[in-house]
């Protein structure tokens, strides 16, 4: 917590100061009454000093007592009530805490702190009329705070009072002087009141007092243009767009404000000449062509969405010398959005991608057709190209080395997710990040590699303590090895829980309480898994068997070590389990 300094020197001078007058007046005056003022100043800056002692140490729960203390011995005493409403900010006791600040307030209306603290609190509140009312007190107390001209702005606005909204625009502009901001707010505040020759005068301002920015005589035209069936202003906006167009013909807002005049008018053939020329136009900013595009699409889906006029666009600008790839992928989203075949839309990516191979999101997007159509082969090499171009993407080694595991291309898989570590940093997906280390622990794994396996399980739960197929491989592993069993039971057990019917978890955790030698356990979580196991893996029938073994239940054990032998008919163990009619250890 922060120490107001201020108040406490004030108090503190307040002491000396009471303290001298007090001792001068004790010459002259002895009563009670002056003696019992006197003890209670001085108990009172006693309590506050060591309350802000304390609060300043840490010891906020000293604090606040000391502080009610203060408010009991002082109950005119502003700091006090203000402090302690911080507490009780802080102890969610909001509304105790409003009456606090409003208290403080009110005894000491010249504490500017105080009164920022209470506008906060109004506006916390939705109170915006008594914002309003102490911002003005807290402006005309200080006129450098002109802020709080903008923030009575903002409060006569969520108000909806739009006219002294305005009046505190004028007294903004009396100040700064006219600016675009508040020409802008002024005029469109107007429009709001369906007062349009208000509107129109300030952007008249604007522009007479900025003759040389165009772009003022085009906003000066667009509020003409407002004028609705006033066809002489609606003309005049006509006129002014082009003289503008005349001194600077690739001004995009004039081009944009020209066309939306032709629409209106229902000039459908201009309108359109002067869409395509300015898409067309090598001068036209590539973010201004995709808000264009963006306006004709929403018009397009608005009227039935013939998307015949939006594609031949597109082809037009892409036709191009040097086109953008952000054009094409652009082209290649709307084909998605109408449905076009797979095969269009991915012509589009190729073509975004033979512009700037580098182009990461248009090739990630042809990495998931591809893997939705199960074609490994294609994931593979849009990855390896990938890799040359966009080296720091961990998408793309995440997607390969998933690719060549599911092709038990072991060795490929296990070198991508390498590669793709080390591309690792703190604003990575951990999810992603901690899927990599899982894999490759499983991939370490199998190659016999267990201490590395288990270095990569221990990484993938850094990054995302719940990975639950982590937890369960990591788990059967240790019990396999007959390490760290309680371990390996607490993170089973996260797996059982977040999906209670999962057969391979409920097995691994019954096969872990196993090794822990708790059979009775381990035989209610392996009928468990058994029941939930629609595969019929040969490896939980032959845990099943081992559990009901050593339970005594040998004509279970039997009967699914039968079944297991059936489906794993190589394995040496379940035969000689079987004929000895035992569990053996391997």
């Amino acid at each position: 917590m922060h120490t107001d300094y201020n108040l406490l020197v004030k108090r503190v001078l307040k002491f000396k100061h009471t303290y001298i007058v007090l001792l001068l007046a004790g010459l002259c005056v002895t009563t009670k009454g002056v003696a019992d003022d006197y003890d209670v100043n001085r108990r009172y800056d006693t309590y506050f000093l060591e309350a802000m002692t304390q609060r300043q140490k840490g010891n906020h729960t000293e604090a606040f007592h000391l502080l009610e203390r203060c408010q009991q011995l002082r109950p005119d005493a502003s700091e006090a009530y203000y402090f302690l409403a911080q507490y009780l900010t802080e102890m969610k006791q909001q509304d105790h805490a409003f009456d606090y600040f409003r208290k403080a307030a009110a005894l000491d209306s010249t504490n500017i702190t105080y009164m920022e603290t209470l506008m906060q609190a109004y506006i916390g509140k939705e109170m915006y009329k008594e914002a309003t009312v102490t911002a003005e007190h807290i402006y005309n107390a200080d006129k450098s705070r002109q802020e709080m001209l903008e923030m009575i702005y903002k409060l006569e606005l969520q108000q909806r009072n739009f006219e002294k909204a305005v009046e505190a625009l004028n007294r903004m502009e009396n100040i700064d002087g006219k600016s675009e901001q508040l020409a802008l707010a002024k005029s469109q505040l107007y429009v709001q009141m369906g007062n349009t020759e208000a509107a129109q005068k300030e952007m008249k301002e604007l522009s007479e007092q900025y003759p040389n920015d165009l772009n003022y005589r085009t906003l000066y035209a667009n509020s003409l243009k407002m004028s609705g069936t006033n066809k002489e202003l609606r003309q005049e906006a006509h006129r002014i767009l082009e003289e503008v167009l005349r001194e600077e013909p690739d001004n995009y807002v004039a081009q944009m404000s020209m066309r939306s005049y032709y629409v209106t008018e229902g000039d459908t053939l201009r309108a359109d000449s002067l869409t395509r020329s300015m898409l067309l136009n090598r001068k036209t900013a590539l973010e201004d062509k995709v808000s264009l595009l963006r306006h004709i699409i929403g018009q397009s889906e608005q009227n039935g969405g013939d998307s015949t006029k939006v594609l031949q666009l597109f082809h037009e600008i892409l036709a191009q010398p040097e086109p953008e790839a952000d054009m094409a992928e652009f082209c290649a989203a709307y084909m998605n959005l109408k449905k076009m075949p797979r095969d269009s839309v991915s012509a589009m990516l190729e073509r975004t991608l033979q512009i700037a191979p580098d182009h990461a999101s248009a090739r990630l997007q042809l990495v998931q057709y591809a893997w939705d159509d199960g074609n490994k082969e294609r994931v593979i090499e849009l990855c390896r190209a990938a890799r040359q171009y966009n080296p720091d993407e961990m998408a793309f080694y995440y997607y390969q080395g998933i690719a060549y595991y599911q092709l038990e291309d072991y060795d490929h898989s296990l070198e991508a997710f390498q590669n793709g570590i080390s591309v690792i940093t703190e604003e990575s997906n951990p999810a992603i990040v901690s899927d990599f280390y899982s894999i490759m622990g499983d991939l370490l794994h199998q190659k016999g590699r267990e201490k590395e396996a288990f270095a990569a399980y221990d990484s993938c739960l850094q990054w995302k303590a719940d990975n639950i197929g982590c937890l369960n491989n990591y788990a059967y592993y240790l019990s396999e090895k007959n390490i760290q069993l309680e371990r390996a039971e607490h993170m089973s057990h996260q797996t059982i829980m977040a999906e209670p019917r999962n057969g391979t978890y409920l097995d691994t955790y019954a096969w872990i309480l196993f090794r822990m030698e708790r059979y009775e356990e381990a035989r209610s979580y392996i009928e468990q898994a058994v029941a939930n196991d629609s595969a019929q893996s040969s490896v939980i029938l032959e845990h099943a068997g081992d559990i009901y073994s050593m339970c005594g239940d040998t004509e279970k054990a039997l009967d699914h070590w039968t079944k297991a032998q059936q489906l794993d008919p190589k394995n040496k163990f379940l035969k000689r389990k079987i004929k000895k009619k035992k569990y053996i250890k391997r």
